[in-house]
């Protein structure tokens, strides 16, 4: 057994919620758990960004990565049966979406 230093203790703790948060139940919760919450509607991203066009809304990257996933018709709808077809399919979306983010002189998905 590995023995670790005690973690400092966070002053606060923040969290960053999307617009179904924004409920007077969900805003209790997340303040007895003790966070401090962050949310968001719609229409306050809008008007954030008007007033500063360059601020990008910022999500989770699992919300990312399932987007691009699902740009993949054949794993969204999911047609294989197998299921380790189905895996194989997406370790190759997996490995499409890296190559992808490299930044390459040539292209190779696209050709």
């Amino acid at each position: 057994m590995v023995k670790r230093k005690m973690p400092a203790l966070r002053r606060s703790k923040h969290l960053c919620a999307d617009a179904g948060y924004t409920g007077e139940p969900a805003l209790q919760l997340i303040e007895l758990h003790g966070y401090i919450p962050h949310v968001k509607g719609r229409h306050q991203e809008q008007q954030d960004l008007q007033i500063d066009p360059n601020k990008k809304a910022r999500r989770w990257i699992v919300e990312v990565a399932h987007s691009w996933f699902n740009r993949f018709r054949k794993l969204l709808v999911r047609y294989e049966k197998l299921e380790r077809s189905f895996i194989g399919l997406n370790h190759l979306a997996a490995a499409i979406i890296a190559f992808r983010k490299m930044p390459l002189k040539v292209n190779i998905i696209y050709g």
